[in-house]
């Protein structure tokens, strides 16, 4: 039966922690809340305490691996990346090093060959397969030597694993002894330590997979990214994918005032506070022609698929299918170049205007969206 089982490509250090930490998260939880009677106080506390390490762990993954240690997307003091650090090895994500420098060939390879987790190979590998199985050579950390060069860093690399069982595994069921003895202990490690990790692991790996198969893609089609809103939810902001990969060095994921992004709000409150600085964006005006040149690849799959649908209808309506279509073009072209106009000139468009743009451009995509050619005569 397991004769050609590829066990020798197996990563089992990584793979028995992720099946281990998984059933003591699964058995372990419901376990705790049926061999113990507890009271309100201490449940509020079991339950706040381990939605606060959530959260402080993926923030740490969002901001301090991902946006700041990655994508260089803004600078920080040195407390800003020690806290992320510490709290960032108690997500069990490996080192900010090793975590850059993979998704740094995930983006200069995205669905690819040499994308860490290549989306191409399928779901599962994009979710944990990558993890668990070594199918191709581990890329090198050829992509990470400005983080080299920061001992902050370097020091994490070197010691994550302690730091993160200190800070993860063992501080967590010390704070409930002290609170609520050895019941307290017990429910800190299993729900504040195992469960916390399966679910911070599993927040970060759907981005990798989910964020790769199903949302919409209104800055690039180029590749597979995607932006989940659902996601965003869960991930600190992370969800909006697509906006990402299209532009990977602006320290916003949710650039719309509409979208959750508690990474982006988090980044903004400690600038102000003189803990970060040099804030990357990326103008609107370059957003806008990112949307518009989506807008008219939308437009243009809509007239393709007119021309098919109508191949057998009368002329009349063909004719009026693309009268729409035309006119959707038109908006579309007209507002480009003044975008790219002022771009070249660089002239700074107004608030304003920029807004009046914005909100054509989302109408006319609405528009294509909904159109049907077999409607357009009515």
């Amino acid at each position: 039966m397991f004769n050609d089982f590829p066990f020798h490509r197996v990563n089992w250090k990584t793979s028995l922690f992720l099946i281990f930490t998984t059933l003591i998260a699964i058995v372990g939880t419901p376990w705790y809340f049926m061999a113990y009677d507890l009271s309100a106080g201490e449940l509020l506390f079991q339950l706040g305490f381990c939605f606060f390490f959530c959260f402080a762990t993926i923030m740490s993954i969002t901001l301090g691996y991902h946006r700041l240690f990655s994508h260089l997307s803004f600078k920080a003091k040195w407390p800003v990346k020690l806290v992320t650090l510490l709290f960032g090895a108690a997500s069990f994500e490996n080192s900010a090093l090793s975590w850059a420098s993979d998704h740094r060939h995930h983006h200069k390879h995205v669905d690819h060959d040499g994308d860490p987790y290549d989306i191409s190979k399928g779901f599962f590998y994009a979710h944990v397969g990558w993890l668990l199985f070594k199918l191709d050579p581990m890329p090198l950390q050829n992509n990470v030597g400005d983080l080299k060069k920061d001992r902050l860093v370097m020091w994490q690399d070197k010691w994550v694993h302690l730091i993160g069982l200190i800070v993860g595994l063992i501080i967590p069921p010390l704070i409930g002894y002290a609170l609520y003895g050895v019941q307290g202990a017990i429910g800190c490690l299993i729900l504040t330590g195992f469960l916390r990790i399966v679910i911070v692991m599993h927040c970060t790996f759907f981005i990798n997979s989910l964020c790769h198969t199903i949302g919409k893609q209104p800055y690039n089609s180029g590749n597979s990214a995607r932006d989940s809103a659902i996601m965003a939810l869960f991930t600190c902001g992370e969800g909006y994918h697509n906006y990402h990969h299209a532009f990977q060095h602006d320290y916003r994921n949710g650039v719309k005032p509409w979208q959750f992004d508690p990474t982006k709000w988090m980044i903004w409150i400690l600038a102000k506070l003189g803990l970060v600085s040099n804030l990357r964006r990326v103008p609107q005006e370059k957003i806008l022609l990112a949307e518009m040149r989506e807008a008219q690849r939308l437009l243009e799959q809509k007239r393709v698929k007119a021309g098919i649908d109508q191949a057998e209808e009368s002329c009349p309506l063909r004719q009026r299918a693309e009268e729409i279509l035309e006119g959707f073009s038109t908006t579309i072209t007209e507002r480009y170049s003044q975008v790219e106009e002022a771009l070249a000139s660089k002239v700074e468009l107004s608030k304003a205007k920029l807004i009046e743009i914005e909100s054509d451009i989302h109408n006319v995509v609405k528009k294509i969206s909904k159109f049907k050619p077999s409607l357009a005569g009515k």
